[in-house]
């Protein structure tokens, strides 16, 4: 039984200092996380069967691969052995041994819980929210049975590892603030990885501070954004009144089909922005629409977060 339902609605009926709304919007989060959950670990398993984990070069003893030797590479990290074996001549035919990097990382999550991710059209699959909650979850899957460490960013979260680990990030999304469209300040560690998953609709400046702040600790990552088809294509004809969800003032466009090249071209700008701002802090970019696969998405980020 839904307790909350039974409550009257009436301000003097609820204790004092109890917020009915929140309440609300609590109780329809923890019943949609729990599905999700499930979801998530279906598609990250449907995506570990073709990837091999996150391997990467580093002070390991797990042998990777022989790459030629380049000008500048310390002497002692030369396998004489096996450039005696290639038969050419020094120093071309020197070969550097690569070991994989074998200590667990910690990569940072993040998921954008405003007002506009609660949105959805009728050709999505899902909200926003919701599909950003499950690329998160999935990807914290795949880099837990990998033996990494993940955090959700948010005020007095700790990396977890191990099999129960998802449980506990689980726990911290449903934690996080709904009414930041950017990530919070948050105490990264230096060469740390970052996951931001958002519509990245807020102003390209704050959108660069905040990403400029990540890049000075210095982390990298990948910034995906998140968009709803409608939101791709403003598929809309006719008169039709748009209502603001953060804030902004309704706007009746007579006829949205005049609008429709200027409003993809801002989009465009916008996406053009954000990818230049990633590049310039060594992020990775991306785009998802919540009518499309979340394997396909994820597959991509995994695979940009392995080369790293």
């Amino acid at each position: 039984m839904n307790v909350l339902a039974d409550l009257p609605l009436s301000p003097s009926a609820s204790p004092p200092g109890f917020d009915l709304a929140r309440a609300r919007r609590a109780e329809a989060l923890g019943s949609r996380l729990p599905p999700l959950l499930v979801a998530a670990r279906r598609v990250a398993a449907t995506v570990a069967q073709g990837v091999h984990g996150r391997r990467r070069v580093g002070q390991g003893d797990s042998f990777w691969q022989f790459r030629p030797y380049v000008s500048g590479d310390p002497v002692n990290r030369i396998d004489w052995r096996q450039s005696a074996r290639s038969g050419r001549e020094p120093p071309e035919g020197w070969l550097i041994r690569q070991t994989e990097w074998d200590a667990a990382q910690t990569v940072y999550l993040w998921r954008d819980g405003s007002a506009s991710m609660g949105w959805r059209s009728r050709a999505a699959a899902s909200d926003k929210r919701d599909r950003a909650s499950l690329l998160l979850l999935a990807l914290a899957s795949l880099l837990l049975r990998g033996g990494e460490r993940v955090a959700v960013i948010r005020p007095g979260a700790r990396p977890v590892s191990g099999r129960f680990g998802l449980n506990r990030v689980l726990e911290e999304l449903d934690q996080a603030r709904d009414d930041d469209d950017l990530p919070p300040r948050f105490p990264l560690p230096r060469h740390a990885q970052v996951v931001l998953f958002g519509d990245f609709l807020s102003p390209l400046e704050r959108i660069q501070e905040t990403i400029g702040r990540m890049s000075a600790v210095p982390v990298t990552g990948y910034l995906l954004q998140v968009l709803d088809p409608a939101e791709t294509t403003l598929p809309y004809d006719g008169r039709i009144r748009f209502q603001g969800l953060q804030g902004e003032r309704e706007t009746l466009i007579p006829r949205v089909e005049n609008v429709r090249d200027t409003y993809r071209d801002r989009l465009k700008r916008q996406q053009e922005g954000l990818a230049a701002i990633c590049a310039a802090a060594g992020f990775g970019f991306g785009v998802h629409r919540t009518d499309h696969a979340p394997e396909t998405a994820l597959l991509s980020l995994y695979t940009a977060l392995g080369v790293r």
